[in-house]
């Protein structure tokens, strides 16, 4: 098995996947990276992307996550993630809902640190949206 990479996404509601991958590609804050076996060890914060999960040439599995950190080792990949949710299982209507009740609820907001929160909340949706329809294309 040296030719595979032990992928492990964890979410703080569940362990969403764990399992021995060709390459997994994690939204990185300085940009995209892939890991294969034999990856020189490195850890980074996770921007909300899309982690891409391969065997061989396919792709096996999409997922969004909203944030957190990822640890490379030359036999692992974890992903301790904000949030994290399949693409297949994201309500496109329901994000576009939460992103108007967010907006809204900017206007109104009485602090710059509740003004922040809302901010940060708006971008992950946005986010979230951006991967789906990216997904459409792929």
């Amino acid at each position: 098995m040296a030719d595979k990479v032990n992928f492990e996404l964890v979410s703080p509601q569940r362990l969403l996947l764990s399992e021995a991958v060709d390459m997994v590609v994690v939204p990185g804050t300085e940009g995209d990276f892939g890991v294969l076996a034999e990856h020189a060890p490195l850890i980074s914060t996770v921007r909300p992307g899309t982690i891409t999960v391969y065997q061989g040439n396919a792709v096996t599995d999409r997922i969004f996550v909203a944030g957190g950190f990822a640890e490379v080792t030359a036999e692992r990949c974890t992903v301790l993630a904000e949030e994290a949710e399949r693409l297949e299982e994201i309500d496109r209507a329901a994000v576009e809902a939460q992103i108007r009740e967010l907006r809204e609820d900017l206007g109104s907001a009485s602090s710059d640190e509740e003004r922040q929160f809302l901010e940060s909340r708006i971008a992950v949706a946005e986010a979230k949206i951006e991967a789906v329809e990216s997904a459409v294309y792929q």
